[in-house]
């Protein structure tokens, strides 16, 4: 059975990264936290002091940072580790949300990470989400999934999952945040967020994480299909 790339990507506290993590588990697939990427090189920034608008800093910058994913089997999940250290917890507060979207804009920072994403689904048989995973990262993806949901429920939900890690946070505030990285992400000039044509539109306001899982995996069952089909039309023909 070949292998495919599935991409999910939407406005931030969708459930894109829930969701595509156990598409990934049900599939036996890879899963690549994009967003987590870009996290983790805004902490990074952080701890370092780099200044954004200064280029020769950040390149210097982007050339030491390491990324890489491991799968915790105590907990069964995967953490984000920046230069061999586990950040998984620190890249998920407030703090880092309020940047994240100003580092990603920089196009310094889009081309080495879509590189080193590129570089990581290579393969196949991965589970991506993020920004621009269907339209830069893999505009060849076999499935492309667009997720949005209104801003009241994508707040309450990042209110949920801070308050699980013991951050309160006002809701409000929460709200602002998701309005500040929609404008940014979807008018920044390097690989804005938009749907891809070819993506198919998934508004997870009133469903389940279950249900979204359900949803994307009946697409890829249907993709690999017609694959299967289109492959033995063609040794027939041959």
């Amino acid at each position: 059975m070949p292998k495919i790339v599935i991409a999910i990507d939407g406005y931030s506290s969708c459930g894109k990264s829930t969701t595509a993590k156990a598409v990934a588990a049900r599939m036996g697939y890879g899963y690549i936290d994009t967003g987590a990427m870009y996290r983790a090189v805004s902490l990074y920034f952080i701890r370092e002091r780099i200044s954004l608008s200064n280029q020769r800093e950040v390149l210097a910058a982007l050339d030491a940072i390491h990324i890489t994913f491991n799968h915790n089997k105590r907990t069964g999940r995967n953490e984000t580790c920046l230069n061999g250290l586990n950040v998984e917890e620190e890249i998920r507060k407030m703090y880092i949300s309020n940047i994240v979207s100003e580092v990603s804009a920089i196009p310094e920072v889009r081309w080495a990470m879509v590189a080193q994403q590129q570089k990581m689904g290579r393969r196949r048989g991965v589970v991506m989400d993020g920004r621009d995973i269907g339209t830069k990262v893999f505009p060849d993806a076999e499935v492309k999934v667009f997720m949005t949901a209104d801003t009241y429920t994508r707040a309450r939900r990042r209110q949920e999952e801070l308050l699980e890690k013991g951050e309160m946070v006002n809701l409000d505030e929460i709200i602002q945040n998701l309005e500040k990285r929609d404008k940014i992400d979807t008018t920044r000039t390097e690989s804005p967020l938009v749907q891809a044509p070819d993506a198919e539109l998934l508004d997870t306001s009133h469903m389940t994480i279950e249900e979204q899982v359900d949803w994307v995996i009946e697409r890829a069952d249907r993709r690999l299909a017609e694959i299967h089909r289109l492959s033995g039309s063609q040794t027939k023909k041959a």
